[in-house]
């Protein structure tokens, strides 16, 4: 049975064309008896925008959450991004989603069980990535709590506090208050609430 497969392909400039890229893509679709039921095609847009930057990348993505397609087809690995936490996150929703992935450029076809098994240790490596990532926050904290530095927001200046309470106990209202005071409104909402006396059973 034939596979409803999905091209993508991108280009950073302009003055490039993806024409090289679909025309070998469509060339391995014929090869391999697939349907192509959409070329998604980002041109002009470098791949290091996120999904709202990346039209034609972001309706590929619909497409797989809503199971349209079997097979996703690109030239290269860094045509579909470049940064590992972008490719993680479109491997998670190919696999979540049961869709498989052809990379020209590295001969990865996951409709294979060698395809299939690379598929997985790119999930191993997403895995360490993160926990890298969470290592590297947590070293930084611990150094910045040792040189004693305070962690968190800001405090709010002991005047401008002042100031909060006195204009709320003449009766102003909040956003009146923050905007006279040139201070965000949460700021104001906070220093109120932590003014109210606390109520005892």
């Amino acid at each position: 049975m034939s596979k409803q497969v999905a091209i993508y392909a991108r280009v950073s400039t302009g003055e490039q064309t993806p024409d090289n890229q679909l025309q070998a893509l469509r060339a391995v679709a014929e090869r391999m008896d697939w349907q192509v039921t959409e070329e998604y095609i980002d041109q002009g847009i470098s791949g290091a925008g996120g999904r709202d930057q990346r039209p034609a990348y972001d309706r590929l993505c619909g497409a797989i959450v809503r199971r349209e397609v079997e097979v996703v087809l690109a030239w290269s690995v860094d045509r579909l991004g470049r940064s590992l936490q972008q490719l993680v996150g479109l491997l998670s929703e190919l696999q979540a989603k049961g869709v498989d992935l052809y990379l020209h450029q590295q001969g990865i076809d996951t409709t294979t069980p060698a395809g299939k098994a690379m598929f997985q240790m790119c999930g191993v490596f997403a895995e360490f990535e993160r926990a890298m990532i969470q290592e590297r926050i947590k070293a930084g904290l611990h150094r910045a709590r040792a040189q004693g530095k305070t962690l968190g927001r800001p405090r709010t200046p002991t005047d401008v506090e002042r100031k909060i309470r006195s204009a709320r106990q003449q009766g102003k209202g909040i956003k009146k208050i923050a905007r006279e005071l040139g201070i965000g409104v949460s700021t104001v909402q906070r220093v109120v609430h932590e003014s109210r006396p606390s109520v005892v059973d």
